[in-house]
């Protein structure tokens, strides 16, 4: 008996099963076919099956997530980044766009904007910038980090306040980490600026560089960083470049170690026209 009880509750489940399969719309069945397709990066295919639920299916409740999805093939397509930034533009401004899908979106509008800056469109910039004062902060920080990286300095600028208002207020060492190298990256001074403004219960460690050119009493140039954030810099340098430095009689593990201990100046270098180099940390 319980044998057949087992088998009778099988063929029940299984009977289920085939009627809430056969009760699967056309316009879904096409939607979840294209999404295999956009998982399998089958993006040409994928495209057709989306346009053909659109069109079939205009007010069906997979349409309006078929314009993201139509993105996403643009985009892995490579070279129709101006066509998936239209389609994501689409999506967003939609009423029953999805918050989740709205934050990928606006994430892959900055890719994709930036993608077009770096083959020569600097008006692509704009699509960045006026993110610095979305409401979502993931997409406002994403969109200060992409611009911190942009060769014009000045659009780079754009991007300060954002970030400094991530040292002020964050707490998350990776998103603090993060911000301070895009600020490091723009400009040196700012970093300063915001570190000495932020509150902290205790006095961090400074990696200092002073630099004088000869002859001179005071420093042409003076840097202060926090160890922290200079460690997670020199430990991210290449190893080429580590290489180089060490036939130059620069072994930049030991000299980390040695800072590491050190409140002392313990790097001191004297340049052919006489400048010093000091570095230490405090």
């Amino acid at each position: 008996m319980r044998i057949f009880t087992a088998i009778i509750g099988f063929l029940v489940v299984l009977s289920l099963g085939s009627g809430l399969q056969a009760q699967t719309t056309p316009d879904e069945a096409l939607f979840r076919d294209a999404k295999l397709l956009v998982y399998d990066k089958s993006w040409n295919a994928a495209l057709e099956k989306l346009a053909e639920l659109r069109e079939k299916y205009p007010d069906s409740p997979y349409a309006g997530q078929a314009l993201f999805y139509k993105g996403e093939c643009l985009s892995g397509l490579g070279g129709r980044e101006r066509d998936a930034l239209r389609a994501y533009k689409d999506y967003i401004r939609l009423p029953d766009a999805k918050a989740s899908l709205i934050e990928e979106s606006e994430g892959s509008i900055v890719d994709l904007a930036f993608e077009l800056y770096e083959k020569g469109d600097a008006s692509a910039l704009r699509d960045i910038e006026v993110r610095l004062g979305h409401d979502d902060k993931v997409v406002r920080y994403y969109a200060a980090y992409k611009l911190s990286l942009v060769s014009d300095k000045k659009a780079a600028a754009k991007a300060v306040p954002v970030l400094s208002r991530i040292i002020e207020t964050e707490k998350d060492p990776e998103l603090l980490d993060r911000a301070r190298i895009a600020l490091l990256r723009i400009s040196p001074e700012s970093l300063k600026s915001v570190e000495d403004r932020k509150p902290s219960p205790g006095s961090p460690r400074m990696l200092k560089i002073r630099i004088w050119n000869k002859g001179e009493k005071e420093p042409a140039f003076s840097l202060n960083i926090p160890w922290a954030l200079a460690d997670l810099a020199l430990g991210a340098m290449d190893e080429d470049d580590r290489a180089e430095l060490r036939k130059k009689g620069y072994d930049l593990n030991k000299i980390v170690n040695e800072l590491a201990k050190s409140k002392e100046s313990i790097l001191r270098i004297v340049g052919d026209d006489g400048s010093v180099i000091e570095i230490w940390i405090e």
